[in-house]
């Protein structure tokens, strides 16, 4: 039997007429990270919504070992989907304390280690009788890190945990992710649209882009496909033979490429490998002048 498998098969999620994700499927397997990226508004919130059972979908499947994870609580024991918490609740600002939050945490998750939780509140400086609506963005997704690492669910997802956090506070975030990783082998789902510093972190990437997924695997294997070419136009068209070309531009004499695949060998040509971002910028851009 398998173990910790979350799988969506041909999702289709719909708001009236705009389709938001498209006969999408996934697989995700236990003891990885992955990163989830898209552009603003490609989906990821709905997406993650649907994997963890907090949102509907009009077509399609998702299971967590083989079981429904919509309405089943045994498979939305082992899920977090950790948000950030709203400024406002029903039109009003929201009144909770982050105590009522962690108090929900602890009855919802049955996993949630309160002694870590009291540690993450000492290291992020974060005081429980604080009201929701009066805590900052960085705050905010302060908590949601707390709650995510916290609930020690063995699939937990993180919807932008990074936004609002400065430089100092990211990279103690991917620290203790890290760190916590390491010691559980839990699985981690990560969206972001800031790529870069997160690339290292990730094991596995899915890039999505109008509703599907666009590509995934290992972000080793990944960035071993791409290269960007430069040289003599006629040279870059030479070493363009047999590949795909994502984007180009010519500039006078000399021309360069962004292709997925092996330049040609005996092209004379400047070649350089990909960091994630400029992958994603390749196959999600759109609108960057073709060959």
């Amino acid at each position: 039997m398998t173990q910790g498998i979350l799988q969506a098969d041909g999702l289709c999620k719909s708001y009236g007429r705009k389709t938001v994700l498209e006969n999408l499927s996934l697989t995700l397997r236990p003891g990885k990270i992955y990163g989830l990226v898209g552009r603003n508004g490609a989906g990821k919130t709905t997406l993650l919504g649907c994997l963890s059972g907090q949102n509907p979908f009009q077509k399609g499947s998702v299971t967590y070992d083989g079981a429904p994870v919509w309405e089943n609580q045994d498979a939305l024991d082992h899920i977090c989907f950790s948000r950030e918490l709203p400024v406002t609740l029903m039109g009003s600002r929201n009144n909770l304390k982050m105590q009522n939050y962690l108090d929900a945490a602890a009855l919802f998750y049955p996993n949630w280690d309160p002694d870590y939780a009291a540690r993450l509140l000492d290291l992020f400086h974060l005081e429980k009788k604080s009201k929701v609506y009066a805590l900052s963005q960085g705050q905010r997704s302060m908590v949601t890190i707390l709650i995510a690492l916290a609930s020690r669910a063995p699939l937990t997802i993180l919807d932008e945990p990074a936004a609002g956090l400065d430089v100092v506070a990211r990279e103690q975030f991917y620290r203790l992710l890290l760190d916590d990783f390491a010691q559980t082998g839990r699985t981690f789902v990560i969206s972001t649209h800031i790529i870069e510093e997160a690339a290292s972190v990730f094991e596995e990437v899915l890039f999505l882009d109008a509703g599907k997924i666009v590509v995934s695997g290992p972000v080793d294997e990944l960035l071993a496909q791409f290269y960007a070419v430069s040289g003599l136009a006629e040279e870059v068209d030479r070493a363009c033979q047999g590949v795909t070309v994502l984007s180009a531009r010519t500039i006078g004499r000399r021309k360069e490429a962004v292709i997925r695949g092996t330049p040609a060998p005996e092209a004379d040509v400047d070649r350089s490998p990909l960091g994630l971002q400029q992958v994603f910028v390749a196959l999600c851009g759109h609108g960057a002048e073709q060959i």
